[in-house]
């Protein structure tokens, strides 16, 4: 798969973690894991027909599709023709462009998104890129919640800190805390919590050049041992550490 990203402009980089477009490569069928991050994103298909959510969804030719925040690692197949543009929403700024009931209820789901919904898919502007700004940039809406804070926290401490400590930060009841990661963010704070610490711990393990031990690793990023350390690894990409 080729892929790559584009940095939106003017305001949208608060809200919109990128652009991004995925390429079918080479002649044959390949298959992509698609780890999870917290995001939101909007797909359109130029391209083939392909599968996602592990082969049970297919994203159609000439079609918009909203994926839903994920919990666990997904596989997309792509033809050499598949041809994707994507929209990646940070956490909790869905809300800002869309009004929905909740994320919760599509997390972990692909679903198709309305036409008049979705950015045009072949806009008059020969400048896709520059269209999408327009396009979100006239969509923008202040924020419904106040979760950015909470949010930036949870970043900033690398996913160590405990949901009481969280709302206590944030002059918030847990309830209130958990109410709200659900519809706006589509988990709840510990899940999203655990999430980030993985996003965190990740890089660490990639790391091949690096002499620290699977233990050390776990240590530093507030895991019990590396035994908890290998289980949320699985959990997130079907894989053990030593496989990544």
């Amino acid at each position: 798969m080729r892929y790559k990203q584009i940095r939106p402009d003017g305001v949208l980089p608060n809200y919109i973690d990128a652009f991004w477009t995925a390429r079918g490569d080479g002649q044959t069928l390949s298959s992509e894991k698609i780890l999870p991050d917290g995001c939101v994103d909007i797909i359109l298909n130029f391209g083939d027909h392909c599968k996602t959510d592990n082969g049970n969804f297919t994203i159609k030719n000439e079609k918009a599709y909203l994926v839903g925040p994920m919990k666990r690692f997904k596989t997309v197949q792509m033809s050499p023709d598949t041809q994707l543009i994507g929209i990646r929403f940070k956490p909790g700024a869905f809300s800002s462009f869309y009004k929905f009931t909740s994320l919760h209820e599509i997390t972990d789901v692909t679903v198709e998104l309305e036409k008049d919904l979705s950015p045009q898919m072949y806009p008059t502007d020969q400048n896709v890129w520059k269209y999408l700004n327009r396009f979100f940039e006239s969509k923008l809406t202040p924020p419904r919640h106040s979760l950015f804070p909470a949010i930036s926290d949870i970043q900033t401490c690398k996913g160590n800190i405990s949901v009481r400590d969280l709302a206590t930060r944030n002059s918030i009841t847990t309830k209130q805390l958990e109410r709200n990661f659900r519809h706006y963010i589509g988990m709840s704070p510990k899940e999203f919590i655990n999430l980030i610490r993985f996003r965190f711990v990740l890089p660490a393990i990639q790391d091949k050049s690096s002499e620290k031990s699977l233990l050390s690793i776990a240590f530093e990023h507030g895991f019990y041992d590396h035994s908890h350390l290998t289980n949320e690894v699985r959990r997130y990409t079907g894989a053990v550490p030593s496989e990544l």
